[in-house]
Formats: C-alpha cells, sequence, structure tokens
C-alpha cells in the first residue's frame, strides 16, 4: 500500500475566482496561522507521515509561505508539494526560493491551451502567461511536475491542444479532472459541468497524443465505463491515503469519506466489470444528470489493480 499523505488546506485566500472552484463557499472561513499550520505539520509526522501537500486557496501568495515549507522540511517531510495556480512561480527569484526552502514537488493548474480560456475561467487577466512562465522556471530548476486541467464544458474539447501545450514545455506528469459540481461550480453548473459523454472523445485524444511519451497521465473522477481502452489513467489506481486538515475539521480517512460520502454508485454498477475498482462519478453529477451515461461494462469482475494491469 502507498504511503499515507497529508492534505493541509492552509486556507481559503485566493488571487483567482476560477468559475469551477470548489471551495469558493468557504472563503469566508479565513485561513489558517502559521502557529497552526506548524501545529498541524508537527501532527502529521508524529503520525509517521512524510509526504505533505500545501493546498487551499492558494498558498503562495501568504506571507509564511517560506517558513512553513521550510519548517516541513526541517521536520522531515521528505516530500513537499505545492498545489497552486502557477501565478507566483512565473517570478524566477520567488520560485528559486520556494525551491531552497524544501518543496519539491509542484502541481501547477492549466485550464487551457490560449490565454483567452484559460484566463476566462480563472477570472484572472494574465493568469496563463503567468502559470506557463511558472511551468518554464520549475523546468529549468529541475523540479518535478505534475500538472491538473479541471476538466469544464468551455475547455473539455480543447483537452488535446492542452496535452499537446504540456509536452511542448517538458511536462511528464499532469492530470485531467472532471470538475466537482460544489463551490462556483455548483452555482455555474449548467455554464461549467459538461456531460461525460461529450467528453469521452477529447479524453481519450488527449491519452492517445502521450502513449509513446515517457509521461504518467491520469483522469480523475472519470469513471471507468466512459474509459475503455484507457482503463490504465484511471486515477484510482494512483491516489494514496490520504488525511486531510482543513480549518476547524480533521479527516484521517479521506479515502474512506470520498468513496462513501463524496463519490456515488449506481445500483447498475453492480453489473459492471469494474464495480470493485470504480469509485463512481462526484455524486452531485448524477443527482442533477441521472445515470443514463452510465453504461455499465460487461465481463468478469476486476477485484484488484493488479488484474487491470495484467488485462490491458
Amino acid at each position: 500500500m502507498d504511503e499515507k499523505r497529508l492534505d493541509l488546506k492552509i486556507g481559503y485566500s485566493c488571487n483567482n475566482n476560477c468559475k469551477f472552484c470548489v471551495v469558493s463557499h468557504k472563503r469566508n472561513n479565513g485561513d489558517k496561522t502559521t502557529a497552526e499550520i506548524k501545529a498541524d505539520l508537527t501532527e502529521g509526522r508524529k503520525e509517521g507521515i512524510s509526504t505533505v501537500i500545501f493546498t487551499g486557496g492558494e498558498v503562495t501568495i501568504r506571507s509564511d509561505v517560506f517558513d512553513i515549507i521550510s519548517f516541513a522540511k526541517q521536520i522531515g517531510y521528505k516530500m513537499i508539494q505545492i498545489q497552486t495556480n502557477g501565478r507566483m512561480l512565473a517570478y524566477m527569484p520567488f520560485c528559486k526560493k520556494i525551491v531552497e526552502a524544501g518543496a519539491n514537488q509542484f502541481s501547477p493548474a492549466v485550464h487551457g491551451h490560449i490565454p483567452e480560456l484559460h484566463d476566462y475561467l480563472t477570472q484572472s487577466p494574465g493568469a496563463f502567461k503567468q502559470v506557463i512562465k511558472g511551468i518554464q522556471n520549475l523546468v529549468a530548476l529541475d523540479q518535478e511536475i505534475s500538472t491538473n486541467t479541471v476538466i469544464t464544458k468551455p475547455n473539455y474539447r480543447f483537452l488535446p491542444q492542452i496535452t499537446e501545450l504540456l509536452l511542448s514545455y517538458g511536462v511528464r506528469q499532469m492530470q485531467h479532472a472532471f470538475v466537482h459540481a460544489i463551490g462556483n461550480a455548483y452555482k455555474n453548473f449548467d455554464n461549467i459541468v459538461p456531460c461525460k459523454s461529450l467528453v469521452k472523445p477529447y479524453v481519450h485524444k488527449a491519452l492517445d497524443r502521450v502513449q509513446n511519451e515517457n509521461v504518467l497521465a491520469m483522469v480523475e473522477a472519470y469513471p471507468f465505463c466512459f474509459m475503455k481502452g484507457y482503463e490504465l489513467h484511471c486515477s484510482e489506481r494512483f491516489i494514496p491515503p490520504t488525511e486531510i486538515r482543513e480549518i476547524g475539521s480533521i479527516d484521517p480517512d479521506f479515502d474512506y469519506t470520498r468513496k462513501t460520502h463524496g463519490k456515488i454508485k449506481s445500483p447498475g454498477c453492480m453489473n459492471c466489470k469494474y464495480d470493485l475498482i470504480c469509485e463512481g462519478p462526484w455524486k452531485e453529477y448524477p443527482e442533477k444528470r441521472g445515470w443514463d451515461e452510465f453504461i455499465p461494462v460487461p465481463g468478469n469482475k476486476l477485484k484488484t489493480f493488479d488484474e487491470l494491469v495484467m488485462r490491458s
């Protein structure tokens, strides 16, 4: 089993206001103090966790960002990931300083292949230019990069072009995550959440582009029934056990919470060969759109991901 990781939500302030933001409804909750973050980091190490993901909100706009990263490194975290919109990484001095503090994996978000699309979705003019420059800076510093692209109605037809763009800048790990309809994404549901069945050919074409590349590409919250021939890219294979620490709450087993409270499966899923390894979609999608798009795949049930790999 993969080692447990700590997902540390440092607060909800952000310099973007994405049309699909899943924590927009939490912005009034504020941010954690430096002391609270260090206490969370210390508790994580007491539990034997050595991987931390700083997320929010936007981590890089905090005045204490170098302090909390340095502290994580000092107390023994080996992998320190920064989930970010990437805008601050456009400044090489900042980039160098955050790496020197101890960050060694970065997950910048790229939601379009052109400025007009990315900036429309993030509602931040100039954001595309900044995140691309940030990726270039990270590549120049030989940092590990794992990009995240949220699949939305405005961008799904351009997933192959987004993938091509990322490859051109040297990205070798990427995730396409189907939009989770909470926060701004729920408020903007009709304009932001595409039909999963319409997304399928574009996801597949994007994955075709990386087949002969040394690239790890994952698709999240997009069930196996839409991924025939591309099952090895389903994110269920890659998500490690996770503890989440938010403002005022701790979830020691997000794996369980995600599967039992966040995602959902229909009665028909029991007849699918992928039933035992597929998590299903985020529950808000079928609550709005129903289950007609989800067609169970016949065959002997796969019990483990190892079986999936062997049969592929």
